[in-house]
């Protein structure tokens, strides 16, 4: 079966051994993802088996030993304005702001992807009340969304987690809608329609397997916009609560010893910009790696 092409610069083949072998040698040779998939995977690593590295307690601080700068024997990172280790507390952080950047966005995937591919399928007033419900929230700035909704729900890791669910459901509705409707009118969807087969073996066979990798594809550039706006969420007050290690709700407490000791404070903010930046690159890779063009 021929690639399908979109508008979105990604060929979505169907499901096939020597597609997907390309897509890993492609994959491979790009060093910047590689690069980035290293990064990502030793924090994720690190954030998960944090109880047996031999780290501080991130919870136990002490009033003479706060705000030590980066490299204080003991404390390679310093310490935060409550005497607590910051390399712990980044760690274990880690686990948390992660947890916010990524469970919202397969959430949104798995409910916006299927609604998506539900409305391009069938069309008609299926499509025109999915997609116009959709628009009444697409239609709001992701943030002030986030911010509305967990300000009505109240703070809490859930309620922020579900808030940003419901911001990253339309954006990705929005695209499983369109390349299904494009891949929908191709030729082997009317040939599966006029053999008489169900428009649920069609969408399992047919549509599913061009579909997917650019939906995915699009899935994984918002993980970094997610951690962005679920630390923004923290960092107000919306999301984790003290003293829980959370990289935005960290930013907040430490926003005070910029002046002080403006190393220390700038490093849950380092963390956020590393792990957003390696995302996106990573991101990138994986579309020019399922681009059969290139």
């Amino acid at each position: 079966m021929s690639a399908v092409s979109t508008e979105f610069g990604i060929a979505a083949p169907a499901i096939r051994a020597g597609y997907w072998s390309g897509v890993r040698r492609r994959l491979a040779r790009d060093r910047v993802s590689i690069v980035c998939a290293a990064i990502l995977l030793a924090i994720v690593l690190a954030a998960i088996f944090a109880p047996y590295l031999g780290l501080a307690d991130p919870y136990l601080g002490s009033m003479i030993r706060r705000l030590k700068p980066i490299g204080t024997p003991g404390y390679p990172l310093g310490t935060d304005e409550l005497g607590r280790d910051m390399l712990s507390r980044l760690i274990y952080g880690g686990r948390l702001s992660l947890l916010i950047g990524l469970t919202p966005v397969a959430l949104a995937f798995v409910i916006g992807g299927m609604l998506g591919i539900l409305a391009g399928y069938v069309g008609g007033l299926v499509n025109q009340c999915i997609m116009r419900t959709a628009d009444i929230f697409y239609a709001f700035p992701s943030v002030l969304l986030a911010i509305a909704i967990s300000g009505a729900l109240g703070a809490g890791i859930v309620n922020s987690l579900l808030s940003l669910t419901i911001v990253f459901i339309p954006p990705i509705l929005r695209i499983a809608e369109s390349v299904t409707t494009s891949v929908r009118t191709l030729d082997f969807v009317d040939a599966a329609r006029s053999s008489g087969a169900s428009a649920f073996t069609i969408i399992r066979v047919h549509i599913l397997g061009n579909v997917l990798g650019p939906i995915f594809v699009y899935a994984t550039s918002l993980i970094s916009v997610c951690m962005i706006l679920g630390a923004g969420l923290s960092f107000l007050g919306l999301g984790t609560k003290p003293p829980e290690p959370e990289w935005g709700l960290m930013l907040n407490t430490l926003r005070t010893a910029i002046y002080i000791n403006p190393g220390v404070a700038a490093l849950p903010g380092a963390m956020i910009f590393i792990v957003s930046i390696a995302f996106n690159l990573l991101s990138d890779g994986l579309r020019s790696a399922l681009d059969v063009r290139g």
